[in-house]
């Protein structure tokens, strides 16, 4: 099992490298950034779905 630290720290992170890649896209039309954005979406939400997973478990073996 992973520590709250350090799956925060992957989320923070993600979150961080598509707040970059979403300004250079809105802001300067970046189509490259755009691309880049997605894919850091991608990993927000595939890491999102884990620690979601990871809480339910913990969750369902403490009762």
């Amino acid at each position: 099992m992973s520590t709250f630290e350090e799956r925060y720290g992957q989320l923070k992170d993600n979150l961080d490298a598509a707040e970059e890649d979403l300004m250079k896209f809105y802001e300067k039309h970046n189509k490259a950034a755009g691309t880049r954005a997605r894919k850091s979406l991608m990993k927000l939400k595939k890491l999102s779905h884990e620690i979601r997973q990871e809480i339910q478990e913990i969750k369902n073996n403490d009762l």
